[in-house]
Parts: structure tokens; C-alpha cells; sequence
């Protein structure tokens, strides 16, 4: 199975997504905020990045900028997770590099199936 790279300020989401990822065989690192989440990304390949939009320190846009720079990471799906459903934001998610939006609430078989349909 994979391993995910999950990026959340919120301890409820993350822990939520992190158990959905793991009873479907992936294995999941956590990061709090975009700068946690590069540095976890930096020395360690992972096969997908969900992260939020919305976070302190680093925000997701940021990120995905910041992980596309890393040449093992120029080609890795990163799913943006996020209450924000504007065109615009999404917009600057895909200029950022971005793969796919999910929005916020979703279901754990909605994660899943997404999850899932990036990765192929």
C-alpha cells in the first residue's frame, strides 16, 4: 500500500483521516502545518500529500510550492483538503501544483475512493 503524507492543524481531521488511510492498509505520517510537513517530506519519498489550505506557520498553497521545488516530489499527487471551494482558491492551488481538491466534510469512503483514484 501507500504512504501518505497528511497535513492538518485540526487534530480531529487528521486523526480521522489518518485512521481511514491506515484501516485501508496505507501507511501515514502526520505534520500540523506546512513546515512540519517539508520537513517530514525532505530525506523520505511518499507516494501521496493530503494537506489542508488553511494552516499557521505554513499554509498548503505554500507547500505544494515548496514540495514541487524538491525534484523526488515533482511528480508526486498532492490533494489539497479544505473547507475552501472557490474557484479562486482552487485556481491558485493548481497554479501551486496541486492535484485534486477535496472538500471539507467529506466521508472516509469518499477519502478513500479518491485516495484511491490518484494513485491509480
Amino acid at each position: 500500500m501507500a504512504t501518505i503524507l497528511a497535513v492538518d492543524d485540526s487534530t480531529t481531521l487528521r486523526q480521522m483521516v489518518t485512521m481511514t488511510l491506515k484501516s485501508s492498509g496505507h501507511q501515514v505520517i502526520e505534520a500540523t502545518n506546512g513546515k512540519e510537513a517539508l520537513q517530514a517530506a525532505q530525506g523520505k519519498q511518499v507516494d501521496l500529500v493530503l494537506s489542508d489550505v488553511n494552516m499557521p506557520i505554513m499554509d498548503g498553497i505554500t507547500l505544494v510550492k515548496e514540495l514541487r521545488k524538491i525534484s523526488s516530489y515533482r511528480l508526486t499527487p498532492i490533494l489539497m483538503l479544505t473547507t475552501e471551494s472557490s474557484a479562486d482558491m482552487k485556481q491558485q492551488g493548481k497554479s501551486a501544483g496541486a492535484t485534486g481538491w477535496l472538500v471539507k466534510p467529506f466521508s472516509p469512503d469518499k477519502l478513500l475512493a479518491t485516495v484511491k483514484r490518484v494513485l491509480g
